[in-house]
């Protein structure tokens, strides 16, 4: 039987987590013997860019009535095409769809892996737990089971392979909820698949400040983030807030500006593979789960790095 992933878009094109959960579920079908079919709803994208990650067959979905996002309408419409073991990123969306097709399709539902299967007979595992603090190895002894993959955990692997595309109109049904708008952030970069964050807190003072974190963001080619306390207070968008109630992110490098680092906090960046913490506050807590830290003044360290940094890439 096939691995199935499911290829979130956005408008059409493949997000860079559609791409890692291919890779993902290729490396379940090498150790399967099988191949990998992907699905995805109203794609714009040439299917070649999956070919790339190892999916031999694509079949686009293609329905009016999923032009906005609807979990439960997705979940219907990809349980009429995907069956045994499915994939998908753990992102916002996609991660609301998973528990809804486990229930359809009455499979086992492992969230938030970190690695290729260490068994596939039976299934495990090796996922996040207790907030990221821990991992554990989670089994499935059944044949239908659903596994979200945590966003830049197990990478995007290039494995080339020839394939196939099937186009399917496909009809779900009416259950009460009509989006009636949908606004996006346009220009920036998801914060999620982001590869570089630069965030802050409430040591930045307030919103006037933050100019100097959006340079070295710009600077760094990467997202911006902040604390909790500081959506909060309005400085900065609901969007920006990483943390236990926030966004959960894993990008190669975590930037913490004036950001103390509570245990809620913690909970949603500490799966960053380098986390480097500047903080007037030789004290404060973040710095225990540093890679590397600068006790000081933001404000004379941010603008000095930013221009280091722009020196040093020719700017």
């Amino acid at each position: 039987m096939s691995i199935f992933v499911y290829t979130e878009n956005i408008n059409g094109n493949y997000k860079k987590a559609a791409f890692e959960a291919v890779s993902y579920a290729k490396a379940i079908a090498d150790k399967s013997g099988t191949d990998v079919v992907a699905v995805s709803i109203n794609p714009a994208d040439s299917a070649d860019s999956l070919y790339k990650y190892g999916a031999s067959k694509v079949i686009s979905l293609k329905s009016e009535a999923l032009k906005n996002f609807n979990a439960k309408a997705y979940a219907e419409a990809l349980s009429s095409v995907v069956e045994g073991v499915v994939v998908l990123p753990h992102s916002t969306e996609a991660s609301s769809v998973a528990p809804m097709l486990a229930v359809v399709k009455n499979a086992a539902l492992i969230t938030n892996a970190v690695a290729a299967p260490e068994s596939v007979s039976p299934l495990q595992v090796k996922r996040k737990a207790f907030s990221g603090k821990a991992f554990m190895i989670a089994e499935a002894t059944g044949e239908n089971v659903i596994i979200t993959v945590a966003q830049n955990s197990f990478g995007v692997k290039e494995n080339p392979v020839s394939g196939t595309e099937e186009t399917k109109e496909v009809s779900v049904s009416a259950d009460g909820i009509t989006v009636v708008n949908q606004e996006k952030a346009s220009g920036k970069l998801d914060l999620k698949e982001a590869e570089i964050v630069v965030s802050a807190g409430r040591g930045m003072k307030g919103p006037e400040n933050w100019g100097m974190i959006e340079d070295l963001a710009n600077t760094l080619g990467a997202a911006t983030a902040c604390s909790k306390p500081v959506s909060d207070i309005g400085w900065r968008p609901h969007s920006e807030h990483v943390g236990q109630t926030g966004k959960a992110i894993a990008p190669n490098l975590y930037v913490a500006v004036g950001i103390s680092g509570a245990i809620q906090h913690l909970a949603g960046v500490n799966s960053s593979k380098t986390i480097v913490v500047i903080n007037n506050d030789a004290e404060a807590p973040f710095f225990k789960s540093a890679d590397y830290g600068v006790v000081g003044d933001a404000f004379q360290i941010i603008p000095a790095l930013t221009e280091k940094i722009k020196a040093l890439k020719g700017h």
